[in-house]
């Protein structure tokens, strides 16, 4: 058996519904778990969950999850926290290790860097491009969270002491529908090219078995 309370989440954005479920019987019989539902009904069951979805619309940095409440003093111990944790500050500017460090390909030629769109700006002493798309490429597959950049002013007065340590390093930045736009003809326009790539491949193999069987009947 269980006990179901489900009341509005004034932190969150107008809709959104806080569900405390109450296990009555068993081993957990007086532990609660607590969900969270969208205005059109959709269940959350943890913090980064809410957090990929809300995106930057919402920033849930001070938000606990269980209370449902925005508690700023809890975000401040954190921070305080990571300023004096040894492994934490051992984070800070990795990405410069990597610096003068260049792809090749089996022909040992550098392979050219990628682009970095116009509003994404490094962050931090001695900073670059290749830094910042290193960051990124590793924020992008070590973390659940979304990537907003360096949301604190405060970051590019005294990067070491107000980095957030798990934000690449740079400016912060919000991705537009038309980026996302931009990008899918990007990823089309590469789709067709590897399509024709592939057929012309196909048709040119077609040909030389076709050539190669003619020669063996007149041989």
């Amino acid at each position: 058996m269980m006990e179901k309370k489900r009341t509005d989440c004034p932190a969150l954005p107008p809709g959104w519904k806080k569900e405390e479920v109450t296990r009555k019987s068993g081993l957990s019989a007086g532990k609660s778990d607590v969900y969270y539902y969208s205005p059109s009904g959709k269940k959350f069951r943890s913090k980064p969950q809410l957090s990929r979805y809300l995106g930057n619309s919402v920033d849930l940095g001070c938000f606990d999850f269980r209370t449902g409440k925005m508690m700023p003093g809890k975000l401040q111990k954190n921070k305080q926290r990571l300023r004096h944790d040894p492994l934490s500050l051992g984070k800070l500017f990795w990405e410069r290790r990597l610096k003068g460090l260049r792809s090749s390909d089996i022909t040992e030629e550098v392979l050219r860097t990628m682009d970095l769109p116009k509003g994404l700006q490094s962050l931090g002493p001695d900073s670059s491009d290749d830094t910042l798309l290193s960051a990124i490429a590793s924020a992008l597959h070590m973390s659940s969270a979304p990537i907003t950049g360096q949301t604190s002013v405060a970051a590019e007065k005294n990067p070491a002491i107000w980095l957030n340590t798990s934000q690449p390093l740079c400016k912060a930045f919000t991705v537009t529908d038309e980026h996302i736009r931009e990008q899918e003809l990007k990823v089309y326009q590469a789709r067709r090219s590897l399509e024709e790539a592939l057929m012309a491949d196909g048709l040119a193999r077609a040909a030389e078995n076709t050539r190669e069987l003619l020669q063996g009947k007149t041989a």
